[in-house]
């Protein structure tokens, strides 16, 4: 069986898809810029050096491959010149894009990632590729950016948009579903929006991790004008309008819910208490200095 090729294959997702692939015994060729990162792979993965900015970097990785997992992590300006690659190589492409499809306000707004997604898919359809589009929303692990730094200092979340709901997805499902998609056949053409199982408000979600930590933790309404004040410096002001002005959509709407993970899967997807409980040494306390 020919080897498919991960991008992106360091990061969370790009890992987790290797994880399920060489448990399922396909052959597995992973893309990185360095080459010491073969160290943190699993043995018998064929590391290559590569680079999506850089396309002829490109050749020797897609020789001989059947899939390839597209996660897209570089500027815009080489996507035509990588597809043109994948379309000369690889017989399928699943794509980790973006729902921006999606009928629902929380993933309307305007959003720069969203636009490239929309040109990637733009570009491998008609290049002629066999494309699998798989479409993530709010991941459950963005809990980690946004909350843990405050729940290791303390018991209080400032945060805009407490009623704001989503459907976090757990990142060990996406990274599953997309490892079915590049072995499995009968996913040709397919479109899928993954998300969690429920939606929950952002209080909600706050709410639950202090109950997996068992520990009493409040949170604290932010404007959004306070919330631009308190991310200054820290955050792109255009990602902080961005997530704004999709939670402010979505006020008074539940979240959108599919059965994709499950229909994929065979098992209903990780609900956001299971993420936090095999996350928690993330959101505990920083021990005190003894003196």
């Amino acid at each position: 069986m020919p080897p498919v090729l991960v991008t992106g294959a360091t990061g969370r997702i790009g890992r987790g898809v290797i994880d399920r692939l060489v448990a399922a015994g396909i052959p597995v060729r992973a893309l990185t810029r360095r080459t010491e990162a073969a160290a943190k792979l699993p043995a018998g993965v064929d590391v290559v050096t590569g680079d999506l900015t850089v396309p002829a970097s490109l050749d020797g990785a897609l020789r001989g491959t059947g899939a390839v997992f597209l996660l897209w992590t570089a500027p815009p300006t080489t996507a035509a010149a990588v597809v043109e690659r994948l379309a000369t190589h690889a017989r399928r492409v699943v794509l980790l894009s973006s729902p921006h499809r999606t009928p629902h306000p929380f993933f309307r707004q305007p959003n720069p990632m969203a636009v490239l997604h929309a040109e990637i898919e733009r570009l491998l359809a008609a290049a002629g590729i066999e494309s699998t589009i798989i479409r993530p929303g709010m991941f459950a692990s963005n809990a980690t950016a946004w909350w843990a730094p405050a729940l290791r200092a303390g018991d209080v979340v400032r945060w805009p948009y407490g009623a704001a709901e989503t459907a976090p997805v757990d990142d060990r499902d996406i990274a599953a579903v997309a490892a079915r998609m590049l072995y499995e056949d009968g996913h040709a053409g397919g479109d899928y929006v993954l998300t969690g199982p429920e939606s929950l408000s952002q209080a909600a979600q706050v709410r639950i991790i202090g109950d997996v930590l068992g520990r009493p933790i409040r949170f604290e309404e932010l404007s959004p004008d306070e919330f631009r004040g308190e991310t200054e410096g820290k955050a792109p002001r255009a990602v902080v309008d961005m997530l704004l002005a999709a939670w402010g959509a979505t006020i008074g709407r539940p979240a959108y819910v599919t059965s994709a993970v499950a229909d994929i899967l065979g098992a209903p997807p990780r609900s956001f208490a299971e993420w936090v409980a095999d996350h928690a040494d993330a959101f505990e306390r920083a021990p005190i200095p003894s003196s």
